[in-house]
């Protein structure tokens, strides 16, 4: 089996880009098959899904890499407990949740 080269166009408003990439024999094949299965109707629709899903998960990466960011500024201004404090609190709230259901 051949390795494939593809090339697509990407579209930036004005310009338009021809991109081409190798990718490798297990990779060529798993393309291939997403076509010939019909999950696809092109090479190049299985290329600009696999795009917008790696632009997905980086979106979630840097809102995670964010709120981690937040953590630990909240941990270096001292806005933290200890987790026999936490503990305690997450205690209280389904002892509270277990009485108005009582109620």
């Amino acid at each position: 089996m051949s390795i494939g080269r593809y090339y697509w166009w990407a579209s930036d408003k004005e310009a338009r880009v021809a991109i081409s990439a190798e990718l490798g024999e297990n990779l060529e094949k798993v393309v291939s098959d997403l076509v010939e299965n019909g999950r696809y109707n092109s090479k190049s629709e299985v290329l600009r899904e696999g795009v917008r899903l790696v632009q997905e998960r980086e979106a979630h990466l840097r809102e995670l890499e964010a709120k981690i960011q937040a953590g630990v500024d909240d941990f270096e201004a001292g806005r933290s407990s200890t987790i026999d404090q936490a503990f305690q609190r997450v205690r209280k709230q389904i002892a509270a949740g277990a009485t108005q259901k009582a109620s």
